[in-house]
């Protein structure tokens, strides 16, 4: 019976980062052997152990049989005279098929640590194409570990596969656990281009590929290219260490561009309202948490509004919070201007960057809120005891004086 750390501990070790989980690979044992020492059985389909005392992963050594489409059809073996190069040829990858024995001497048979030093994701073997799911991965570790780039070959057997609809056999949860992943990594960017490039981004959110190759006006988005606006956009939210629901949202924000009809291109009037639709249509197939999906929908219909909001009166602010829930739910809302701030950021082009450029929209709606927000609705609603159906109006009215008066406005003035 031999131990072994096998996968990503033996890769971040390797590229010199933290290493923040073990799995463990076991060769030469049964599960009874594993019983005998006290680990606990986890596995549902293959023989996974918990250590009684650190709780991390150690599975047997394993061999797999693809037996049906998408990446559940598989049948596992496991058995003492499975060897490590058995076990690791199965891998995704090669950086992740390196295995560190308890001396520390490292078992890599598919040249791992040479693909680490080119910074190449490269695949194993064929049976790569057995599991769509790879592609997925593939396209998050681009986005963790940007300096890498795809082998050609591998690209070309994750453009086979797509062609083949092993990407549509993906269930829609497991297609946005990957891509919310990937949204968390360091340039969340390189996941959509590495999906791009081999097809599969078409084929599991064909709204986002469709802004490729869609242009703006220069002027504002010197970048022009929406689909590369959308890919800025998203990095800087990573960079601003943003929660998923704003990268989320920011991903989304600008689907509605991908309808508008090209004899009116640049322009793209009303893209709001059709976004909005889009981003529910998305969500809804992608079984996307209700927490990304309101943020996303809501910056996607308001963004343009939110950018505008130094020129609003302060009715229309008020109408905008009102229409946002922005009073019961104040941090959501702050959110929305956090994406929306990222969508004025992230664009660059010609040597034109808006990235260091001021957002004041932001603080002049938090100031618009605040002031709103001391409005007291229940004292106007006692007041109001004999004739109800004002309240609403009344409430609105005193917030509109509030933000008024904050702002030093008059009343029909723009600002």
């Amino acid at each position: 019976m031999k131990i072994y750390v096998v996968g990503g501990a033996v890769r971040d070790e390797l590229l010199g980062l933290p290493v923040q989980d073990h799995d463990h690979v076991v060769v030469g044992a049964t599960p009874e052997d594993m019983l005998a020492q006290g680990y606990r059985p986890v596995g549902k389909d293959f023989p996974v152990f918990l250590h009684p005392k650190t709780q991390e992963e150690y599975a047997l050594a394993r061999t797999e049989r693809k037996t049906a489409p998408g990446y559940k059809g598989f049948v596992f073996h496991t058995s003492p005279d499975v060897t490590l190069e058995d076990d690791l040829v199965r891998r995704d990858l090669t950086i992740n098929a390196i295995a560190k024995a308890e001396d520390g001497t490292l078992t890599d048979p598919y040249n791992g640590r040479r693909d680490i030093e080119q910074r190449i994701f490269r695949h194993v073997s064929d049976a790569f194409a057995e599991d769509p799911v790879r592609i997925l991965r593939v396209a998050r570790f681009a986005a963790r570990y940007p300096d890498f780039t795809v082998a050609p070959e591998t690209n070309a057997l994750m453009r086979q596969m797509v062609e083949q609809g092993e990407v549509d056999a993906l269930v829609p949860e497991r297609v946005w656990q990957e891509v919310s992943r990937g949204l968390m990594e360091q340039q969340p960017s390189r996941m959509l281009q590495v999906l791009r490039d081999c097809g599969a981004l078409a084929r599991i959110l064909p709204e986002l590929d469709a802004l490729w190759g869609v242009p703006q006006p220069e002027a504002h988005h010197p970048e022009i290219d929406t689909g590369v606006h959308m890919q800025l956009v998203v990095d800087y939210a990573a960079a601003r260490g943003h929660e998923l629901p704003v990268r989320f949202a920011c991903l989304m924000h600008d689907l509605g561009k991908g309808l508008t009809p090209p004899e009116k291109w640049p322009s793209h009037h009303g893209h709001e309202g059709d976004g909005a639709k889009l981003v529910e249509q998305v969500c809804k197939r992608l079984k996307v948490p209700s927490e990304c999906r309101d943020l996303a929908v809501m910056t996607a219909r308001e963004h343009g509004n939110v950018g505008r909001a130094l020129q609003l009166r302060p009715n229309t602010i008020v109408k905008l919070l009102e229409r946002c829930d922005a009073f019961r739910k104040p941090a959501r809302f702050t959110q929305m201007l956090l994406a929306t701030e990222c969508d004025s950021c992230g664009r660059e082009g010609n040597g034109v960057s808006f990235r260091d450029k001021p957002f004041p929209q932001l603080a002049h709606l938090e100031a618009a809120l605040a002031a709103a927000r001391a409005v007291n609705a229940g004292e106007i609603a006692q007041g109001s005891a004999g004739n109800p159906q004002r309240i609403p109006e009344l409430v609105h009215s005193a917030r509109v004086g509030a933000v008024r008066t904050a702002f030093g406005a008059s009343e029909d003035e723009e600002y």
